[in-house]
């Protein structure tokens, strides 16, 4: 009989309960579906005690971290959880310690959303390219000498697989099953949990609004609440600077200043968010939806949802389009 596939969750006070849960049922799916060998999951924890998620859920532990780093219990794959309580555990030095234990012997070793600071503290992956929450991925990359993919779901570097944000655990964990049993059973799995087995574009696809800072300054942030409205208007740097009552120059510089972005790069970005909606809702043709959203050619939406979500207008309706408005469904959910 092949030995069970052993991986070990690494949890702590602050986790991230969809850090945790997500892979968790992607394993548990792909073993309801024939996984040979069968993924044994266990629960690392402090002392092995129950941790607090940040949501306020407990989670039991199933064996002492420290016990498990200092033991030669086989390890096929270590994952860490992110959330909240990451930052105060990557800077814990026993926790940190029986993190890079684990992570020398391991056969491979992974991270969800923000446990990649932990990784990254434990020294597991310098020199290696890994990606984190997009909010957080400027504060890894000053750590070590990471290569971070900032627009990436999940990033696999040899044996060091690292994903983003929250959600992006279940498409490691369905990557992780691929690599290991193939393609089929990956696909089962997903269409059990009801999701992309590989999902479309990267981090960029999520909201203007909330990739730049809050603007502090009236004027902008007045603009910023008109612009959503008016996508389909001049908004040259020129006709916002004058809305703004400000030079064009002085406008250009201070939206960078309050923003983070340029004038333009913001509107791109609000004008594909609004193209994005009207291919899930709408069955408007590429070149109508571009002309709603102020983009004058359907070439032109194409080069910026391949900038701004990594794929093209017609696929990522085949992914998000409504199933009753005829709209072909992802064939993975089939």
């Amino acid at each position: 009989m092949t030995r069970e596939h052993t991986v070990a969750v690494v949890a702590m006070d602050g986790l991230q309960l969809l850090d945790l849960a997500g892979p968790v049922e992607v394993l548990r799916a792909a073993n309801d579906h024939g996984a040979a060998p069968r993924y044994r999951i266990v629960v690392a924890t402090p002392g092995g005690a129950d941790v607090r998620s940040d949501s306020g859920v407990r989670v039991g532990g199933d064996v002492s971290l420290e016990e498990l780093a200092r033991s030669r219990r086989a390890v096929d794959t270590l994952t860490v959880v992110g959330g909240p309580g990451t930052f105060a555990a990557a800077a814990d030095d026993g926790f940190v310690a029986d993190v890079a234990r684990l992570g020398r012997r391991a056969g491979r070793t992974t991270s969800v959303c923000t446990g990649s600071f932990v990784l990254s503290a434990a020294g597991l992956l310098d020199g290696y390219r890994a990606t984190t929450h997009w909010a957080v991925a400027d504060n890894l990359a000053e750590r070590g000498t990471i290569d971070v993919r900032r627009d990436e779901i999940f990033v696999r570097d040899r044996d060091r697989w690292t994903s983003a944000g929250v959600t992006a655990g279940i498409d490691l964990f369905l990557a992780l099953v691929e690599h290991d049993h193939g393609p089929e059973l990956a696909h089962r799995a997903a269409q059990w949990l009801v999701v992309f087995v590989r999902r479309p574009g990267g981090q960029s696809q999520f909201s203007a609004q909330m990739r730049t800072q809050p603007p502090t300054t009236p004027a902008i942030a007045e603009l910023q609440r008109w612009l959503s409205d008016h996508l389909d208007g001049n908004l040259t740097v020129d006709a916002l600077a004058a809305r703004a009552a400000m030079s064009p120059r002085s406008f250009a510089r201070a939206f960078r200043r309050e923003t983070g972005t340029t004038p333009a790069a913001y509107v791109e970005q609000l004008r594909v968010e609004a193209a994005r909606r009207l291919l899930e809702t709408t069955e408007l043709t590429v070149a109508a939806v571009a002309h709603r959203v102020g983009i004058r050619h359907a070439e032109t939406l194409h080069r910026a949802f391949r900038r701004r979500v990594g794929t093209t207008p017609e696929l990522y309706r085949q992914h998000f389009g409504h199933r009753e408005q005829g709209v072909a469904p992802d064939r993975a959910l089939l």
